[in-house]
């Protein structure tokens, strides 16, 4: 009899606890009832940035993953899409968005913490034609202009190698884009996989080979959430096994892109 009141007290106890973690996940991830997925845009579909559809809806690979944290949740999901990773940031940081996909550079994680690593970006430039510029080094040069995306961890970086060109931000892609082809810019600094469809769109462009910043892209949450970033990082680990993440790319058109180990 003893054994049998020891045994239900035990489960009941243990019940308790399992229902408080999933609690404390949901108050801190889910506080408002949905997961509102917070996802930067571009022109064409990137590990990093959906792209809008012709009805103007954000598709991609964030919206996918995002999509799939919520159904392992059991709630919906609520979009917030912004132009750049910047503004991703400063709203993850304000608790307007429970997650962001970003790249994780030093400086966003001093501001929010990081699931593991889903994809590895490589910076680099998008050269105009007929700038004599063919390598990284010809970039750095005071009559060169380089255009990034305001806030991203890639002007960060840009910043930090060039030492002599003069670097300008720009609010989104596009602005920079229009920058490029006016000629007010020579060189536009964003990463690898994103260049390939904006070089058609300006003729005899150069992407440049290797790289001046290597980062891994991630979901970002709030600080001092533990519940929550555990959870993410649990399903980010899960995800880039169970082929959650490898559909998402494939579904994008980024068939030939790797994801992170």
């Amino acid at each position: 009899m003893k054994a049998s009141i020891f045994g239900a007290v035990l489960a009941l106890s243990i019940g308790t606890s399992a229902m408080a973690a999933d609690a404390d996940v949901m108050k801190q991830l889910v506080p408002t009832g949905k997961l509102r997925v917070g996802i930067a845009y571009a022109p064409k579909p990137t590990p990093i940035f959906g792209a809008k559809d012709a009805g103007g809806e954000v598709r991609g690979v964030p919206r996918d993953i995002g999509e799939a944290l919520a159904k392992s949740l059991g709630v919906p999901v609520e979009l917030v899409v912004t132009a750049t990773t910047n503004e991703l940031t400063d709203k993850a940081v304000a608790g307007d968005i429970d997650i962001g996909f970003m790249p994780a550079d030093e400086e966003r994680r001093k501001r929010l913490d990081f699931s593991p690593s889903y994809f590895v970006i490589e910076s680099t430039f998008l050269a105009a034609a007929n700038t004599g510029i063919n390598t990284a080094a010809d970039v750095d040069k005071p009559e060169v202009t380089v255009v990034g995306i305001n806030g991203s961890t890639t002007i960060r970086a840009a910043g930090r190698a060039l030492k002599v060109a003069k670097i300008v931000p720009a609010k989104s892609v596009d602005e920079a884009m229009a920058m490029m082809k006016a000629g007010s810019a020579q060189a536009f600094a964003l990463t690898h996989d994103s260049l390939p469809p904006l070089q058609q769109q300006l003729p005899g462009s150069r992407i440049l080979d290797g790289a001046f910043q290597t980062t891994g892209v991630a979901i970002a949450v709030q600080k001092d959430r533990p519940a929550a970033l555990a959870y993410v990082k649990g399903f980010v680990d899960k995800a880039k096994t169970d082929g959650t993440v490898r559909k998402a790319f494939d579904t994008a058109g980024l068939t030939k892109l790797s994801i992170a180990p």
